[in-house]
């Protein structure tokens, strides 16, 4: 072997083990600061004929330290913003001299940066209204001058690698938009896209990358990078949100900034390390410096905030205490800092909705930069753990019912109750009569889990709107009966012969006689989860003369509780016949083995097979959780009623 190619395998070698090394998380102090003693790159003005605009047009290119003519080098195209032009960059940013930076610590592979104008007009100077539409227009024409003059220039005048992988776009506030625009609709030409701030220009995320799988399979990095107080954030989180949900690696980079060169300078110190090297997509969640708010988050509340591997970030003003810890299933110890507030990151948090306590000194509180539920049998917050699956659920342009909140006295019990009921699309402006669910939350929940926790209405309007699920009306009620001396609700025979007396005799007399509802069993439905699901199938099991459809979540009859099932088991025996031929669904559902009703449910369907009580099941991995839950209630409705 050659002793140069002992050489470059070395080097090549080295190369690696630095990629290997940690990318910082942000730019350290002074790396925007010119280093004496380092070997520099070099600047030039490059002048090209432009065919795309008709005229000989300007660009900036900088060549790294030690530029050897006979050496092929990849290039980045670095685009500036509504206001600037192809000197932007070196005005505001000083990329030389972080570039040079980078290069003296071994950070980056040698490469060549071409800063164009990308207002592709005649007149391309940034002067005048920036905003007007003939200007604005330019940088779209920019696409056809990038690709068809300028990269054709500067592979023709410097020694560069040709390929897709050796080309790469990134750009600021419109630059931004333009290399997500360019660099996206043009997979074949660039492989590592970046966007930094990217700006209103930006195509909607549909039309962005038509096609996941082609994205997947030729990117090399797609970077998307904001300031947290950037007015033009909601651009990037858009363009994330769609990438997350179909499944499109990218690092999403957050950090602490509004719309200006601290945070793009910090955007091309960060991007520049990962270009034209292996890339290891599997670390991509760990690159920001913040997380994105959560959902559940009260207006305008920072934290707690949601890192893109799901481990959250609490930071609370407690400047008193003494000791601050969250709840949330497992403890965690937060840590206070010189002005006053705590803070932690926890591990991996698994998706969906979940309650947690802020403990100030032992005292359990909720947090009051969070919405709060009532879901552990008290008032606690809350926090929702987005997942790529959740689109079912999602706020989308269609038709939407409503969710109105229905006093009513009861006779059965005695004492004024409350249930929630969603009327679908068009009910009030229908003489229609619908069928009607009556839908039951689990222990430790009351009648709105199914509406603010269950996201029931959103899923509903997203399945009628797709002509999936028949418009229904569904009736979510308060379960919670307690026995003698006020025992646990809804879980023992006093609870569940209450809850069936207040299910048939106080809440369906009261829907009837207030809704528009059919009346019969066939256009009757019944479903619950957890304690719901108990109800279920004992109020179901019992009157199915009254119910043509029921469906149990995550439930069961308890394997070790004969003195409750054993009746129930006897009773379906004695009239199975009835209960198969009254029944058109009979759907169980479990979060898979690792629900904790999982093992009762398999029991409870073996005894149902010998008696040969027909029933359908299904699983869906996710526990003893919401997104389990919505995700059954998303199922079940669409064979409702048919």
């Amino acid at each position: 072997m050659k002793k140069t190619s002992i050489y470059f395998s070395i080097f090549f070698l080295m190369n690696l083990m630095v990629y290997a090394q940690k990318i910082e998380k942000e730019a350290p102090k002074g790396f925007d600061q010119v280093r004496m003693g380092i070997a520099t790159g070099k600047l030039d003005t490059i002048k090209y004929q432009s065919k795309t605009v008709g005229t000989t047009r300007k660009a900036l290119v900088y060549t790294p330290p030690g530029f050897n003519k006979k050496t092929k080098y990849p290039v980045l195209y670095l685009l500036h913003g509504i206001g600037g032009d192809e000197k932007e960059w070196l005005n505001g940013g000083k990329p030389q001299v972080i570039l040079d930076n980078l290069y003296a610590e071994g950070k980056i592979q040698p490469m060549i940066v071409v800063m164009p104008n990308g207002r592709a007009m005649k007149d391309d100077r940034a002067v005048g209204n920036v905003f007007d539409k003939e200007k604005v227009d330019a940088f779209a024409t920019f696409e056809k001058d990038l690709l068809n003059d300028l990269i054709p220039f500067v592979e023709k005048s410097y020694p560069t690698l040709t390929d897709r992988e050796s080309r790469a776009i990134a750009g600021l506030s419109m630059g931004g938009g333009q290399s997500l625009n360019f660099g996206l609709g043009n997979l074949d030409t660039f492989a590592w896209v970046g966007g930094f701030s990217s700006a209103p220009n930006t195509k909607v995320p549909q039309a962005l990358v038509p096609n996941p799988e082609e994205a997947k399979k030729k990117l090399k990095l797609l970077w998307i990078s904001c300031g947290d107080n950037d007015g033009l954030l909601s651009f990037s989180k858009r363009t994330h949100d769609y990438l997350y949900q179909n499944d499109v690696p990218h690092i999403y980079y957050l950090e602490p900034g509004g719309h200006d060169f601290k945070v793009w300078k910090n955007g091309l110190y960060m991007y520049v390390q990962f270009l034209f090297k292996p890339v290891d997509v599997a670390s991509f969640t760990k690159y920001t410096v913040l997380g994105t708010p959560a959902s559940t988050n009260v207006r305008n509340a920072q934290y707690p905030q949601i890192l893109p591997d799901n481990r959250v970030v609490f930071k609370v003003k407690a400047p008193n205490a003494h000791k601050v810890q969250i709840d949330l299933g497992k403890k965690y110890d937060m840590v206070k800092d010189s002005s006053g507030f705590w803070h932690v990151t926890t591990d991996s948090i698994s998706r969906g909705i979940h309650y947690y306590s802020l403990l100030i000194d032992d005292v359990a509180l909720a947090d009051p930069a969070s919405e709060t539920f009532y879901g552990m049998g008290r008032q606690a917050s809350g926090i929702e753990i987005p997942y790529k699956e959740g689109g079912f659920y999602a706020l989308k342009d269609v038709p939407h019912g409503d969710i109105r909140i229905k006093k009513y006295f009861s006779k059965a019990s005695n004492a004024w109750r409350e249930m929630y009921v969603y009327t679908p699309p068009g009910y009030d402006k229908s003489n229609e009569k619908y069928p009607v669910l009556y839908l039951l939350h689990g222990g430790g929940e009351d009648q709105r889990g199914w509406a603010i926790q269950g996201r029931t209405d959103l899923i509903l309007d997203n399945l009628i709107a797709e002509q999936k699920a028949k418009p229904m009306v569904i009736v979510m009620l308060d379960g919670n009966f307690y026995g003698n001396g006020g025992g646990v609700a809804g879980f023992g025979e006093v609870q569940l012969k209450a809850f069936e007396n207040e299910l048939l005799n106080g809440a369906i007399p009261y829907v009837e006689s207030n809704l528009r509802v059919e009346t019969d069993a066939k256009n009757r439905a019944l479903a619950g989860l957890s304690m719901g699901g108990l109800q279920t199938l004992y109020a179901g099991i019992r009157n199915t003369n009254l119910f043509s459809h029921l469906g149990v979540f995550s439930s069961g009859w308890w394997a070790n509780n004969t003195k409750l099932s054993d009746p129930q088991y006897e009773f379906m025996k004695n009239n199975a016949t009835a209960i198969n031929a009254n029944l058109k669904n009979f759907w169980i559902s479990m979060g898979g083995k690792e629900d904790i009703a999982h093992a009762n449910c398999q029991i409870m369907m073996k005894k149902f097979d010998d008696m040969g009580i027909k029933y359908q099941y299904s699983e869906y991995a996710g526990g003893h959780t919401w997104p389990v839950w919505r995700h059954d209630i998303f199922l079940f409705s669409q064979i409702l009623f048919k």
